[in-house]
């Protein structure tokens, strides 16, 4: 490693992460100027996908994400105690292909329970401070762990006109361990280390374990996700209240103007005076101008903020939710997803200004005290009263906007549920069906939003009605005054003017409420959906297995689905060597696609145990897992985008090489060969453009991609025709050499895989052993109704 043409925006991109982040955990997004690893040329992977599929070496290791930031944060994490791979630390983070960033590096030194914090350090600064181990972050998107610092001399002190400037002696030695060599570390110059180091480092600490001897501790899960995101921009929402202060001290400006052009300039006839107070409001109305506008700004890059923080966390928490958390309706669920809309808006809307200037009310009012002594009575009457009735009608306008956000989550399930099931709306003549149900819960809608809007009506237009009584009575009260010479004319217009200035966010009480409203039970919803289980719960501690044999076992195992009180499994139980092939077969519903389930974690055992090398799947950690076990599911679902797309995703750094022999392998080639875009060919939503066993193909050619030791196929061809069953048989006959198979089917001839069969009934397992054996005896009926239930 040289510094030889260093990549320059390297360097920018960390500036922006560590300025002034040293003492602060949290670290601002970028985009890490990484290279693409393990990328070929793409032309020539084409000009081979014509061999021999077999012939190709398997490439899984080079599919893996090789990020030497990552794998040195793996080093660090085994140093401290926290053992976890690459595939533990980065599944599930939004790593493109040009690697991790600073952010994201944080977010995945999270996953092993340690904080990671970046700064801007020279290589004297970490050797004088020692607060080492760290990670440094090298020229050519290279990285390190600094574990030590070797001097030949006591540390030296310059003096400066200001203070001591400390540095290390020319021949120090950095003891640094590259990821690449695991067990061995190096020491290298101060002179050498200078050349390819950038500056930017990373401190990674173990986050101290509490054990639960205390009890559990009481989380606010809305503090935790919502405020703490809005809470680190308190900065700009101090600024933001700083802005209305002197706003609505400049708003005294107009009032004060017009008072002394009528008690001064219009009896004097004083025109130089006019010019000067006119020249002087006109100042001002720039001044309000420019902070109301940085006000609107400073919102808007807050909420911008918290906005990226805050969507992350809800998605990553919707994609972490176990499965037996998820809500029955996926329309209901994105509906409540989308509430977040009207929770952003609050804090970035006019309603976050209103709420802002609310308190400045009794501030206009006191003006109008020093100004017309008792007219400020008048102002003051009439705020208690709008207070008392908008608050009045908060207990209907909850009930109604709890109504409305119910029947607006049941009208996007049914829009869901329309879209996707058009094709078989349309077959069974069920238009007329769907339209009632549509204009059903429309009509209850629509009736409820009258409701909501007559009540914000009647605040809004009360509100008005009050102020317009205020300035009515601050006149009479105004010329009552001056005719007892308290007050001037031009005090009593400054009164008038100042009165409206201080009801007007009383007018805004209506919207407020309801804006308010909206967004407490929108953050109701998303605070019961972040308090779902997830498969990655922070105080439970994985088992690290970045590689297994493939041994598999279930143990006693019984499994409900939720709210079924019929067992899918009941006490099943068999066991697998590392590269047996196994055929499960049964009739419909008889718990096949549940074993498959159970395997790779989606859904816990009620009692028993799956076991894989002998640890329970539920202590393996979900990215190690399904990174070792393959799964093909019998509906394969594929998202818009191109065959590759689909085939690469969470493996996006996958080399073209790899790609095209998954490809081969699956038989996506096939259908690929006439056309000009190839891999890059869209499959449309939901696979839509591709028919049923070209999908079937993508998916399999997706599980085969990272080349798993452990593989299960589900109804791998139920929607292929014979011919292409038949090549897609023979390429797994070579494919499952050495690996644990698990093969579903209901057809006889994709039995030619497997060595043992698994014979289900019910959730239970009636036969299991040899092949011809099980075959055998059930073509003799000797396994009663479980014999008439399958279809082999």
């Amino acid at each position: 490693m040289t510094q030889d043409n260093p990549p320059p925006p390297k360097k920018t991109v960390f500036r922006e992460h560590a300025q002034g982040k040293e003492n602060d955990p949290s670290i601002q997004q970028s985009q890490d100027q990484s290279p693409e690893y393990g990328k070929t040329d793409y032309a020539e992977g084409l000009k081979e996908h014509e061999k021999t599929p077999d012939a190709w070496p398997l490439e899984a290791d080079r599919i893996a994400i090789h990020d030497p930031l990552v794998n040195c944060l793996v080093l660090m994490a085994g140093y401290y105690g926290r053992r976890t791979s690459v595939n533990a630390l980065t599944a599930g983070l939004p790593i493109a292909k040009d690697g991790i960033t600073p952010v994201l590096f944080e977010r995945a030194a999270s996953r092993a329970n340690m904080n990671a914090i970046m700064v801007d350090r020279t290589l004297d600064a970490l050797a004088i401070a020692a607060n080492l181990p760290c990670i440094l972050v090298l020229e050519n998107n290279q990285s390190c762990i600094l574990w030590g610092v070797k001097s030949p001399v006591s540390i030296k002190h310059k003096k400066n006109s200001r203070k001591q400037i400390e540095s290390v002696h020319p021949d120090t030695l950095f003891i640094v361990q590259f990821p690449e060599t695991e067990n061995e570390k190096q020491e290298i110059l101060l002179k050498d280390l200078q050349k390819i180091y950038t500056n930017y480092a990373f401190y990674v600490r173990p986050i101290a374990r509490v054990d639960d001897r205390a009890g559990p501790a009481l989380i606010d899960t809305a503090r935790d996700w919502f405020w703490s995101a809005l809470k680190e921009h308190k900065g700009i929402y101090a600024e933001v209240i700083a802005a209305a202060i002197m706003i609505n001290l400049f708003a005294l400006g107009s009032s004060l103007f017009v008072m002394n052009v009528y008690d001064r300039v219009v009896p004097n006839n004083a025109i130089p005076t006019l010019w000067v107070l006119a020249i002087g409001v006109l100042i001002v109305y720039v001044f309000d101008f420019i902070l109301k506008n940085m006000r609107a700004y400073l919102l808007d890059h807050a909420g911008q903020k918290a906005d990226v923080k805050i969507s992350a966390r809800l998605f990553e928490q919707m994609l972490g939710m176990k499965m037996t958390s998820r809500p029955g309706s996926a329309g209901v669920m994105a509906s409540h997803m989308r509430e977040f809309e009207s929770l952003r808006d609050f804090f970035t809307s006019a309603t976050m200004v209103a709420l802002i200037d609310f308190p400045f009310i009794f501030f206009f009012i006191a003006i109008i005290a020093l100004i017309g002594g008792p007219i400020a009575f008048v102002p003051l009457a009439a705020v208690p009263i709008v207070l008392i009735v908008g608050f009045a009608l908060q207990g209907p306008l909850r009930k109604i906007i709890k109504e409305s956000m119910m029947e607006s989550a049941l009208k996007n399930a049914l829009l869901f549920e329309t879209i996707s099931g058009l094709e078989t709306i349309k077959v069974q003549a069920a238009e007329g069906h769907t339209q009632r149900k549509w204009e059903e819960l429309t009509d209850r809608a629509s009736r409820t939003a009258v409701k909501s809007r007559r009540v914000n009506a009647f605040a809004l237009n009360f509100a008005v009605f009050v102020q317009q009584l205020v300035s009515v009575f601050v006149v009479v009260v105004g010329v009552f005054l001056i005719k007892e010479g308290q007050v001037s004319m031009g005090a009593l217009i400054a009164c008038v003017i100042l009165s409206g200035r201080a009801m007007g966010p009383l007018a805004q009480i209506a919207g407020l409420l309801t804006r308010m409203h909206q967004s407490s039970e929108s953050l109701h919803q998303l605070n019961e959906m972040m308090k779902k289980p997830v498969e990655r719960p922070a105080d439970k501690h994985f088992i690290s297995m970045p590689s297994i044999k493939g041994k598999v076992e279930f143990r006693d195992v019984i499994f409900h689905y939720p709210e079924q009180t019929v067992p899918a499994v009941n006490n099943l139980s068999f066991s697998l060597n590392p590269g047996e092939h196994v055929g499960i077969i049964g009739a419909v519903g008889s718990g096949k696609t549940t074993i498959e389930r159970l395997l790779i974690n989606l859904y816990q055992p009620t009692s028993g145990s799956v076991q894989i090398d002998g640890t329970d799947v539920r202590q393996i950690d979900p990215g190690d897992l399904r990174r070792n076990v393959g799964a093909v599911q019998q509906s394969p679902q594929l998202f818009y985008g191109t065959v590759r797309e689909n085939m690469t995703m969470g493996h996006e750094m996958a080399p073209d090489r790899s790609v095209l022999r998954a490809a081969e392998l699956a038989g996506v080639m096939e259908f690929l060969k006439d056309s000009q875009a190839g891999l890059d060919t869209k499959v449309g939503e939901r696979g839509e453009a591709l028919s049923g066993g070209q999908r079937q193909a993508v998916a399999i050619a997706r599980a085969l991609l990272y080349d798993p030791p452990v593989l299960i196929l589900d109804e791998p061809t139920a929607a292929m025709d014979p011919a292409s069953e038949n090549r897609l048989r023979k390429r797994l006959h070579k494919l499952i050499e050495g690996r644990t198979t698990l093969l579903i089917t209901h057809k006889g001839s994709m039995l030619t895989l497997v060595d043992k069969l698994i014979l289900l009934d019910r959730g239970r397992l009636v036969a299991f052993g040899p092949k011809d054996e099980v075959i055998r005896n059930l073509q003799g009926r000797q396994y009663g109704s479980s014999a008439e239930n399958t279809d082999v």
